[in-house]
């Protein structure tokens, strides 16, 4: 049993925002920030039975590829990234932006979000060797992410994998759940207790159809 533990959040951008577009769809909600940072605080202390006072989100990072000024103004995306970026720096989210790019192949126009699952592996290990975290929560479903949590474990930091699969398909990694010592499935732990999804969830007051896919 640990007597105080620190905690560093790492999250996906590209999978949050997933997870907040069929949430979007199915509950017009989105994931309410502190909520779910309580349950991570909440669910540890209970592991290591200790009081959740004593177990603390020390680092929170958020990573996630985004358009330039102009792009996101001509795609009228400025407000809701604001708006966004407002609820992390409420809840003392560092968030790390690389610039996306539009590259047309073929006739069709796609969106490449090069470095940032990089960018994430190596802060959150440069950050764990630093911080000495107890545990390390990484919110993603990326397959990429399976040798960053075999470094974690060679450091002898607890890693949390933490995912909310909502469609048919599950979105998750499989060689990323093997290799996590602990696997926190959303969808599983809400089956079971299902008040939780209206403690983590933000009802919005807007159409999510207003709102874009982008956060």
């Amino acid at each position: 049993m640990l007597g105080y533990i620190s905690v560093g959040v790492f999250i996906d951008g590209g999978y949050y925002a997933k997870v907040n577009r069929a949430l979007k769809k199915s509950e017009n909600c989105i994931i309410r920030v502190k909520s779910l940072f309580d349950f991570i605080t909440f669910r540890l202390a209970m592991e290591e039975d200790v009081d959740q006072s004593d177990c603390q989100i020390t680092e929170a990072h958020y990573f996630r590829g985004r358009y330039r000024v102009k792009e996101a103004y001509d795609k009228k995306l400025l407000y809701n990234e604001r708006k966004f970026e407002d609820t992390l720096i409420e809840n003392d989210v560092i968030f790390h932006y690389k610039h996306l790019r539009e590259v047309e192949k073929d006739g069709v126009v796609q969106v490449v979000e090069k470095g940032v699952d990089v960018w994430f592996a190596l802060e959150a290990y440069e950050l764990a060797t630093f911080r000495k975290f107890d545990y390390v929560v990484l919110i993603t479903g990326d397959a990429d992410h399976e040798m960053l949590i075999r470094k974690l474990k060679a450091l002898k930091i607890k890693t949390v994998l933490l995912t909310w699969n909502l469609t048919d398909v599950d979105a998750t990694s499989p060689l990323l759940k093997e290799e996590a010592g602990h696997h926190w499935e959303l969808s599983h732990i809400i089956y079971d207790h299902p008040d939780l999804q209206g403690n983590l969830l933000y009802r919005l007051r807007e159409p999510a159809a207003l709102l874009g896919n982008d956060f």
